[in-house]
């Protein structure tokens, strides 16, 4: 990411939340935390006076003044470290405030119209960049702002002094004379800024190593979540050395851009210190002569020296920071490319027009691959009510396709999808999804367990689905998709639509890990509890054509065939 780029993606991320509702808040509170910044440069200050007092007291032995500059330093420094501290804490409480606000944003984002869903494919670990990248951009940015401010303000402070403290420098060159007034602080700013421009030349690569060592230590990551996920798959495969090689070849790219970083850290860190040593001595070099002249006193020095170090603080200010800033610019790569992702995503919109009709009715369906091919072409069926229909055709042709254009979440469709009005509408995947948390929750989801039937409702819904050992276990907490193999999770998903009663369901190979005796009882079942609800299924089993009364067949070359089932 350019320079402008770079700028462009600070400013889309940082504005956000001081243009929000909590505006005025979020600036209120930032104008005191600066304030409070503004009020420590003004105690720096005020110790930097102090030390001229001081060691000219001492150079004079005035024992009769050491016990009340003591005591005016212990008043100076406390004031400075109060509001120190409450600088910093309030900073933080910002921090907060503005991570939350920003974290619910991207999360509102990522949520809606299943984007989380459609990014899948395009975008490595979102989770890092909600919960990692938000929390550093935030941080980092407060940080850096904050402290330029701050630095500013002691620059133009401390610049006074050392003007003044510096007196001239009269400067011989072939017999001319040639007085340079406030030396020091001319030679602080040449200093600095030859500083600064090396220091990038130094350390500008970090930039890309950090966002590279983000990703990386990302990648690795997940794919030992990815193993946690899918432990009984890989043991049954015995595949613990594919995996193992696989973490091995994941935290090798972690090692080795982790060396690149640490090479050029190495580069970066031999110039920041040895410019900030060689920034110690040079002021003693530099006001020595006028303290050999008694042109100064041992107080004038240390005040110089002090009011050197500050100015020579504030103009680094980047120097300092630049590892800073390079971790910033590497966040803000990362989160601008994922919001750059959601929007991209959010303006693909799928061309299908829903209505509202007395039965389901498909008119003109076209559903296409991202690459353009053709699965269907001109669909066109209406299912009565309380009847059923059984998707079918080789694997690839679109089934599961189909079921996601009519659940709204394909977009490269087109045509029109209508519903009665207000139906009540349920969508069955192969493999059900079980939230963390209790088994009642498991059962009921997505409902929230407040809205939860009663426990004796849900006791008899399991024992209808044949699964009675889970009664006792409603209020129990666990890991509900490890626990229960694939078929009782298959079992539970029909649980879900006895205690919901849609008026349709969509179901996508959802009785898979069954056996067919077992498919055709949860079938039957349905009908029975729910016999005005209309079933839409997908499967290859030649026993769903005894529990259905039409097939649409699909040859995944956009042609269909609809015929009705004779049982």
């Amino acid at each position: 990411m350019g320079k402008r780029n770079l700028f462009r993606g600070f400013w889309t991320l940082f504005k956000g939340y001081w243009s929000s509702e909590e505006k005025w808040k979020a600036r209120g509170l930032l104008a005191v935390v600066i304030g409070l910044n503004f009020a420590t440069v003004w105690f720096l200050v005020q110790i930097n006076q102090w030390y001229n007092e001081f060691y000219n007291s001492l150079q004079n032995y005035q024992e009769d003044l050491f016990w009340p500059l003591i005591g005016k330093f212990t008043g100076l420094a406390f004031c400075y470290i109060f509001i120190a501290v409450y600088a910093v804490y309030l900073r933080q409480l910002l921090q907060i405030k503005w991570r939350t606000w920003m974290t619910q944003q991207y999360l509102n984002s990522w949520m809606r119209g299943q984007t989380y869903y459609h990014l899948q494919n395009s975008t490595d670990n979102p989770d890092q960049r909600i919960s990692e990248d938000i929390a550093s951009f935030v941080g980092l940015t407060l940080q850096l702002i904050v402290g330029f401010l701050k630095q500013v303000v002691t620059l133009v402070a401390f610049s006074f002094v050392l003007w003044e403290l510096s007196g001239s420098f009269t400067l011989n060159l072939g017999g001319t004379e040639i007085v340079i007034y406030g030396y020091m602080f001319w030679f602080s700013l040449i200093y600095s800024g030859l500083g600064t421009w090396l220091v990038h030349k130094v350390g500008r690569k970090l930039i890309g190593l950090e966002f590279d060592q983000q990703r990386y230590e990302a990648d690795f990551r997940f794919s030992m979540m990815r193993v946690r996920e899918n432990s009984e798959s890989i043991a049954f495969y015995r595949g613990e050395a594919s995996e193992s090689e696989n973490f091995i070849d994941r935290f090798k790219s972690v090692i080795d851009n982790f060396r690149k970083l640490m090479t050029k850290t190495k580069h970066l860190n031999f110039y920041v210190n040895g410019y900030a040593q060689l920034a110690v001595i040079v002021p003693l070099v530099l006001a020595a002569p006028r303290y050999f002249k008694n042109e100064m006193q041992l107080g004038g020095l240390m005040q110089t020296t002090s009011a050197f170090g500050r100015v020579q603080d504030a103009l680094s200010y980047f120097v300092d920071s630049y590892s800073t800033i390079a971790s910033l610019a590497a966040v803000i790569n990362r989160l601008a490319g994922f919001t750059e992702h959601v929007e991209q995503v959010q303006n693909v919109k799928s061309r299908v027009e829903r209505d509202a009709a007395e039965k389901l009715t498909i008119e003109n369906l076209d559903i296409a691959l991202p690459n353009g091919k053709d699965l269907l072409k001109k669909l066109s069926l209406t299912l009565e009510n309380s009847k059923s229909l059984l998707v079918t055709g080789a694997s690839g042709c679109g089934k599961s396709t189909l079921l996601r254009t009519l659940a709204g979440i394909w977009a490269y469709s087109s045509g029109k999808i209508s519903l009665p009005e207000n139906s009540r509408v349920m969508f069955l995947p192969q493999k059900p999804y079980l939230p963390l948390g209790t088994l009642r929750r498991a059962l009921i989801y997505p409902a929230a367990e407040l809205n939860a039937p009663s426990d004796e409702k849900l006791k008899e819904t399991l024992r209808q689905v044949d699964l009675p050992n889970l009664t006792d276990k409603l209020g129990a907490v666990d890991d509900w998709s490890r626990i229960l193999s694939v078929g009782e999770q298959q079992r539970l998903a029909f649980a879900r639509v006895l205690l919901t009663a849609p008026d349709y369901i969509f179901l996508d190979e959802a009785t898979s890990a069954l056996d067919e005796p077992r498919e055709i009882e949860m079938y039957e079942l349905i009908k029975d509890e729910l016999p005005n609800t209309t079933i839409i299924s997908v499967g290859h089993r030649s026993t769903l054509f005894q529990i259905h009364d039409t097939e649409l067949n699909l040859n995944g070359r956009g042609d269909w065939l609809v015929r009705e089932i004779k049982n």
